[in-house]
């Protein structure tokens, strides 16, 4: 298995990204190796008088994809970035996951253009975490990638989520819900109201209704569905109360999930490939778990499972 990691990605790269990748050598075994993309130069500066372990190479790349630069013309333009050449990898299956830290525009893009979305899907989704007070972790889809969702959307996100949920997380016949400002199906917008019929419909994945904003954190679902801009908001708010929280003295485990360094990465789920966006501010810590989290969804071969279901 080899995952590649964008080393020039990321607020504080290139030193978060080969620091936390040294961090997680030390928790894989041989058999996984780890491939980072960037200036060689750069990364030697990084490491000082160290040597990389066996277990992680170098392929050198000459240009960046800055934050704020335009994916789609970024990428055109900058074939040598360290986000083009962790695509064409990913595409050649020379790699069989690509992280990156970097511009979330161009990864999005990049997956699109490169592996390219699974056939018969709407649109991928950004997965992320909800901690549940069980001790559990929730996915919630989507996180950003789709502000608009149109029904048809969100139940399919329903279904990617929940073949997530059941191969990377172990969860037999998941609950599915549908993000709602009430139990009852006719509540909520006209798009959520759609989308509530026909995720009650179908016969795909184990729908139990409408979440409430009360119920996010409560154990009700293992799955939890909405569009990209509720999705993003939940997760930003749940990184703020880890960040209020912690600056109080607070040390609790359930609150300590909201922590962005927790779960590492976002997976882009429905393409053809394992791609992983990290935070643009992680921390050596946070990308030692964007390496195990694509370890473990490689492992899993989620996204063929989903190309399976879908064909």
């Amino acid at each position: 298995m080899k995952i590649a990691v964008d080393v020039m990605g990321g607020d504080f790269a290139p030193k978060a990204i080969v620091e936390g990748a040294l961090l997680a050598a030390n928790e894989l075994t041989e058999q996984v190796r780890i491939v980072l993309i960037g200036n060689q130069a750069d990364i030697q500066e990084v490491l000082g008088e160290r040597t990389l372990p066996a277990t992680i190479e170098i392929v050198h790349t000459t240009e960046v994809i800055a934050m704020g630069e335009h994916p789609t013309k970024a990428l055109s333009q900058k074939p040598n970035s360290s986000i083009g050449v962790g695509f064409k990898l990913l595409k050649e299956r020379v790699v069989d996951a690509f992280c990156s830290a970097g511009n979330t525009g161009a990864m999005h893009v990049g997956a699109l253009f490169s592996v390219k979305a699974v056939e018969g899907l709407i649109r991928p989704a950004i997965v992320g975490f909800a901690p549940q007070v069980s001790g559990k972790m929730a996915v919630l889809l989507d996180i950003g990638a789709n502000a608009d969702c149109k029904p048809e959307m969100l139940e399919q996100f329903g279904e990617i989520g929940s073949l997530y949920a059941q191969y990377t997380h172990g969860v037999d016949n998941p609950r599915v819900a549908l993000v709602n400002i009430g139990e009852e199906e006719q509540k909520g917008s006209l798009v959520a109201q759609a989308a509530h019929q026909l995720m009650k419909a179908t016969k795909k994945y184990n729908f139990i209704g409408n979440l409430e904003g009360k119920e996010l954190f409560t154990d009700k679902a293992d799955v939890i569905v909405c569009d990209g801009f509720t999705g993003n908001v939940i997760l930003k708010m749940g990184e703020s109360i880890y960040d209020i929280l912690k600056s109080r003295g607070v040390d609790d485990e359930f609150v300590n999930h909201m922590n962005y360094e927790a779960a590492g990465g976002s997976p882009i789920l429905g393409v053809n490939g394992n791609v992983i966006i990290a935070h643009g501010i992680s921390s050596p810590l946070a990308i030692k778990s964007m390496i195990l989290l694509a370890k473990r969804q490689v492992e899993s071969d989620v996204y063929t499972k989903i190309k399976q279901a879908l064909s």
